[in-house]
């Protein structure tokens, strides 16, 4: 891992594969480990630079206060433009995972000329906050369960691992997976403050992040090939929106993980990076 600046911050970035190679530039949800390291291995294996990375206020990127953000999603979007010419591999497919999703949107209808494909993974086409009407919202039960759970002590390692693995429970997901994944998001998060470690675990930043204005009616206009994968199982962005984003963009394709949640796992790596490698 090393950190990069790229749109006057820092961002650390992880890559797999042939620095020559076409470069897939990966957008982290929480932090880069959401997309696993098999993935990123099949990627390179097929040819393709795979570079995740973290997004502000995560990782080994620029952390200043979680809390309240001086930053918007555009600017996050500026930031994937930016770090594709640091990388130099330019125009980049561009691929996110839930709030990286969105990110990925925005970022290709506003800096088109910087990504030659799009990848959207279990990800809508709004903002945080109440979808639109037509889109299905968060499963209740669901959530409700999952903000139910007692915040762990931040400066325990154990206790933020299981925490970790029960919201996976909750959401569908593979606990003993999300354990791990969270032990290794904890060693590198830059301190314990709980809106630093919320900002790594939970992605709570997002709920405070300017969003405006909406980009959903600009779907149309994505002219790059767009991949959509979204967990049949998925109960925080119910597959719905995965469905949605498929119908508003250009010639998407949309692949439903037929036992996935809201990670993607282990068991659905070749599906998704063979679909990924694909489209470009």
């Amino acid at each position: 891992m090393t950190t990069v600046h790229a749109n006057g911050v820092a961002l650390g970035i992880e890559s797999f594969g042939d620095d020559g190679a076409p470069l897939v530039l990966l957008a982290g949800g929480t932090t880069m480990l959401s997309w696993p390291d098999a993935l990123c291995e099949r990627l390179a294996a097929g040819g393709r630079r795979a570079v995740r990375y973290d997004l502000r206020d995560s990782g080994e990127s620029t952390t200043t206060d979680p809390g309240a953000p001086a930053y918007t999603l555009r600017d996050l979007a500026a930031d994937a433009a930016a770090l594709v010419d640091v990388l130099g591999g330019g125009p980049a497919h561009l691929a996110g995972i839930g709030v990286g999703g969105m990110v990925a949107q925005v970022a290709a209808l506003d800096l088109p000329g910087s990504f030659s494909a799009l990848t959207l993974v279990g990800t809508r086409a709004v903002a945080p906050g109440p979808p639109d009407d037509d889109l299905p919202d968060h499963d209740r039960a669901a959530t409700t369960r999952l903000f139910a759970l007692p915040m762990p002590d931040w400066a325990d390692r154990e206790a933020v691992a299981e925490f970790a693995a029960a919201g996976a429970e909750i959401l569908g997901d593979d606990p003993a997976a999300a354990r791990a994944v969270a032990a290794r998001v904890w060693d590198r998060t830059p301190g314990t403050a709980p809106p630093v470690q919320t900002a790594n675990q939970m992605g709570m930043v997002f709920s405070a992040l300017d969003c405006a204005p909406r980009w959903r009616e600009r779907l149309p206009g994505i002219g790059v090939p767009t991949l959509v994968v979204h967990g049949r199982h998925d109960r925080f962005f119910p597959l719905g929106n995965g469905e949605a984003l498929a119908r508003e963009i250009p010639g998407a394709r949309l692949l439903v993980l037929e036992e996935a949640a809201t990670a993607i796992p282990d068991a659905a790596v070749d599906e998704v990076a063979a679909a990924m490698l694909a489209l470009g």
